[in-house]
């Protein structure tokens, strides 16, 4: 008798695999997120293209259909970014020059003074915050600091938005192709729940992309539609920063409100309730308006799983892993749910994959 039988070299063998696999995703995360994001890209395409390759005739219709996919987009994008790029480059600009100067301030104490003398603060309640600043002045330059500082990383490290779209018209291009090659790696008898599985991924990343981009691009210009009216400082630089945030799950709304009340507090605004309150109404309208009817149940994951998702998500990929946390949990959801819905059975002979009722 052997010391190892057969089942066990296999499951051993299988965790080996496991193991590599998951060392092999560590170590080539960077090009991995690139191409994740090509996927999510092409999906955000891949309706249009649909729909203009039904208008165009011949061989080339799904070539004539992107290229005229990516005109539309980036020609959109670009008579946008000349009506008001500008102005945020420019505010953007000087609050960024300005950014040094107000941490000093409120570090150190004085911009409390300021803003507490300009509103008719008493004496006491500006020494009580002052001296609040002050006790906490090595947390606060702390975590300013780490902050400009992920957010420089994150923006040096962008380089890669250049590749995304060049590398998404290969995704358009051959995507059916590449599922089709996918399934023939399985044997025969697997092929039927890998084709599912495929199938559900593909419906539920492109809903979930569509849906992101129509939310953030919504939240954008409501929030900084309502800044610009209110007269907050920075308000076209804020806004589109708001916006953009809205794509990290839970945590990117906290930090976009969050940043607008501290420049508005920092630059001396005077009506930060009615922003705050505005920015809670918002919210609300956000996550039991606009988020039920555009993104819906496709996901169908609890908000405690959620939770969950975006904070491991956090630890693990930073602000990458928050964003690709959720699609990454709905596809774990997708695998367990159809693994269980599918069994093989023998029918003459042969083996093949019967359907039942998901559990």
């Amino acid at each position: 008798m052997s010391i190892l039988d057969i089942r066990s070299v296999r499951v051993l063998v299988t965790i080996l695999c496991f193991v590599l696999c998951l060392a092999f995703i560590y170590l080539a995360r960077q090009t991995l997120i690139v191409f994740l994001f090509a996927i999510f890209f092409a999906y955000l395409l891949a309706a249009p293209v649909a729909y203009l390759q039904r208008r165009y005739k011949g061989s080339h219709g799904r070539i004539k259909a992107i290229i005229t996919a990516y005109v539309i987009v980036f020609g959109s994008i670009t008579i946008l970014l000349a009506a008001i790029g500008p102005r945020i480059v420019v505010e953007a600009q000087h609050l960024s020059q300005h950014l040094p100067e107000l941490s000093e301030r409120l570090s150190s104490g004085q911009l409390v003074s300021q803003v507490g003398t300009r509103r008719g603060w008493s004496l006491e309640t500006q020494q009580r915050i002052q001296s609040l600043f002050l006790g906490h002045r090595v947390q606060v330059v702390t975590f300013l600091e780490n902050a400009l500082n992920r957010a420089a990383v994150v923006v040096k490290e962008m380089w890669w938005l250049l590749i995304v779209p060049i590398l998404a018209i290969f995704f358009l291009k051959d995507g059916r192709k590449l599922a089709e090659d996918a399934v023939l790696l399985f044997k025969h008898g697997q092929r039927g729940i890998i084709t599912v599985v495929l199938a559900e991924l593909s419906q539920m990343l492109g809903h979930f992309v569509r849906a992101q981009v129509t939310l953030s691009a919504l939240s954008a210009g409501v929030i900084t539609l309502f800044l610009v009216m209110m007269r907050v400082p920075y308000a076209y630089a804020l806004g589109p920063v708001a916006g953009a945030l809205e794509f990290i799950p839970i945590v990117g709304p906290l930090i976009g409100g969050a940043t607008i009340l501290a420049v508005g507090f920092a630059a001396n605004y005077n009506h930060l309730v009615i922003v705050l309150l505005f920015l809670i109404l918002w919210r609300a309208v956000q996550d039991y308006v606009c988020y039920p009817r555009i993104l819906g149940d496709k996901l169908e994951l609890h908000p405690l799983a959620v939770l969950f998702g975006v904070l491991a998500g956090g630890e693990l990929g930073g602000v990458i892993g928050v964003f690709v946390s959720i699609p990454v949990m709905a596809t774990l959801k997708i695998i367990w749910r159809t693994w269980r819905a599918y069994k093989p059975t023998q029918v003459a002979g042969s083996t093949v994959v019967a359907v039942l009722d998901a559990a």
